[in-house]
């Protein structure tokens, strides 16, 4: 067992097109890098039982949350020669049309990190419990199945 801290992927809100496009261009200094594949997973809004969502309400609790995405993260380097790898789910509310999982992977070669992306969000929705509660336009809500 290692002592090293669990580092968090949550961030509150939506993920803004700003924190992406940072997290990309502060790759541009690692070289060995020939290929970068990201994810990003948008609140749809969908209708059901004739009510729009308007928003999901996401919680977790982070501490078993984070060490799943931590275990994660450790299966996907074993698995694929990766250079980097990144995490981020947002926490609380966001909109319709908002981003809420920004998964970004790193390698040498290009169809390395297509696998690695799709094994990661894979791995995230079957194992990582976060809860997402759909909020209806007229302020009622569900809880959101994975599907």
């Amino acid at each position: 067992m290692t002592d090293k801290k669990t580092k968090s992927v949550f961030k509150q809100g939506p993920i803004s097109s700003e924190f992406i496009g940072t997290a990309i261009a502060k790759h541009q200094t690692k070289t060995s890098i020939g290929a970068h594949n990201i994810f990003l997973g948008q609140v749809r809004a969908d209708v059901i039982d004739n009510k729009i969502v308007t928003a999901i309400e996401y919680t977790a609790y982070e501490t078993m949350a984070n060490e799943k995405f931590n275990t994660i993260r450790e299966a996907t380097f074993k698995k694929f020669d990766l250079t980097c790898m990144h995490i981020y789910h947002s926490i609380g509310t966001v909109k319709a049309g908002e981003i809420c999982l920004f998964v970004f992977a790193s390698s040498p070669r290009r169809k390395i990190v297509f696998k690695a992306i799709e094994y990661i969000v894979e791995e995230i929705k079957a194992h990582v419990p976060v809860f997402g509660k759909e909020i209806f336009e007229d302020d009622t809500h569900q809880w959101k199945a994975n599907k």
